[in-house]
C-alpha cells in the first residue's frame, strides 16, 4: 500500500464528518424555521376560532388539529415513498396533506382578511398570511427528506455497478450475480410472488429499475421455455 492509498480513509472520514456536519446545520435551520411558520399560523388560526366563537381556553386546539394533519400526513407521504405501500393508502396521505394545506392557506387568509388594518388592501394581508401555512408544509417534507437515511448499499453492490472506465484499464466490467448481497434474489421473489413492477422493486431494494430489469433479463428465458414446454408436449401428443 503507498501513501496515497492510505490517506483514503483519512479523507474519507473527514468527508463523512463534513457532510454530518452540513446535514445537522440543514436540519437545524428547517426546524427553526418550521417553528416559526407554525407558530406564525398557530396564533392566526387560535384568534380566527375565538371571533367563530370558540372559548378561548379551548381555542388553541384547532391550530393544533388543522396544522398537526399537515406534519403528520407530510410525515406519512415521506414514509410511503420508499414503495411496497398499498396506492390507496398512499393516495389518503396525499389528501390528507392537501386537505390539510388547503383547509390552513384558507384560514390564515380569512383571518388576515377579517383583522387587516384598512389602510392594507386585503388581497396582500391574505397573500401575507398564507405565507407560514405554505412554508409548514415544504419545510416540514424537507426536514424529513433531510433525516430519512436511504438504506445501505452493500460494497459487492457498489463495485459491481462502478464503471468500466472507473476500473481502470484491462478490467473486465464482469457482473457476478451472486455479489448483489442476495438483492438479485430479493429482486426475483417480489417479481414472482408479488404484482410489483420493476420500479417498485428498484425502490425497494434502492437501486435503479434499470438495474433490475437487468437483473431479471437473464431468468425470463427460462421462464418462458418452462412455461411453454407444456403447450408443446400437448401438440406432439396430439
Amino acid at each position: 500500500m503507498n501513501g496515497s492509498d492510505a490517506l483514503l480513509p483519512r479523507r474519507a472520514g473527514r468527508r463523512r464528518r463534513a457532510e454530518r456536519l452540513v446535514l445537522a446545520v440543514a436540519v437545524a435551520g428547517t426546524v427553526f424555521i418550521a417553528l416559526g411558520a407554525f407558530w406564525l399560523s398557530f396564533t392566526s388560526l387560535s384568534e380566527l376560532a375565538r371571533r367563530c366563537g370558540i372559548a378561548p381556553d379551548r381555542a388553541w386546539v384547532w391550530p393544533l388539529i388543522v396544522d398537526g394533519v399537515i406534519v403528520v400526513a407530510t410525515v406519512s407521504v415521506v414514509a410511503m415513498s420508499g414503495g411496497g405501500w398499498d396506492r390507496r393508502a398512499v393516495r389518503y396521505a396525499w389528501t390528507l396533506l392537501l386537505a390539510g394545506a388547503c383547509i390552513s392557506v384558507l384560514a390564515n387568509a380569512s383571518h388576515a382578511v377579517v383583522a387587516v388594518d384598512a389602510r392594507v388592501p386585503s388581497v396582500l394581508a391574505a397573500l401575507v398570511a398564507a405565507v407560514p401555512p405554505v412554508v409548514l408544509v415544504a419545510i416540514t417534507h424537507l426536514t424529513v427528506e433531510l433525516t430519512h437515511l436511504p438504506a445501505p448499499v452493500p460494497a459487492a453492490t457498489a463495485r459491481a455497478a462502478t464503471p468500466v472506465a472507473a476500473r481502470g484499464p484491462g478490467r473486465p466490467a464482469r457482473v457476478n450475480l451472486l455479489d448483489q448481497g442476495g438483492s438479485v434474489g430479493e429482486a426475483l421473489r417480489l417479481r414472482a410472488q408479488t404484482s410489483m413492477t420493476n420500479r417498485e422493486i428498484a425502490a425497494r431494494l434502492g437501486v435503479h429499475p434499470s438495474t433490475v430489469g437487468r437483473w431479471l433479463k437473464p431468468h425470463r428465458a427460462p421462464a418462458l421455455a418452462a412455461a411453454e414446454q407444456p403447450v408443446a408436449e400437448r401438440s406432439v401428443t396430439s
